[in-house]
């Protein structure tokens, strides 16, 4: 089972994103073993975002980000999420206020 097809089973709702925790290597490509303090940047993919929030009056604000987004995620908060055949991937849903930005190449 591929990662589309069991992310799109949980579709987010409101101004939820469902994100998948970017794991840094702990080893170059050399085999150096890297510290922790180096590896650690707190990032994560977004797979899927629901249709944003609504108003008092009902229309829907947009969530901020798109699928395939690079974001910077806050230290703490998300709910962690297990999907079905992603055993070793880490998930996460936030709110879309909960997320500190989107990263760029």
């Amino acid at each position: 089972m591929s990662l589309v097809s069991s992310a799109r089973r949980l579709v987010p709702l409101l101004d939820r994103v469902l994100v998948e925790k970017v794991v840094p290597p702990t080893v170059s490509a050399g085999g150096i073993l890297l510290p922790e303090t180096t590896t650690k940047v707190n990032s994560g993919v977004v797979v899927a975002t629901g249709p944003g929030a609504k108003t008092k009056d009902g229309s829907v604000i947009p969530c901020d980000v798109k699928n395939g987004d690079t974001v910077l995620l806050p230290e703490y908060g998300g709910t962690p999420v297990k999907l079905e055949g992603q055993e070793g991937k880490e998930f996460l849903l936030y709110r879309n206020d909960d997320l500190l930005g989107i990263l760029q190449d």
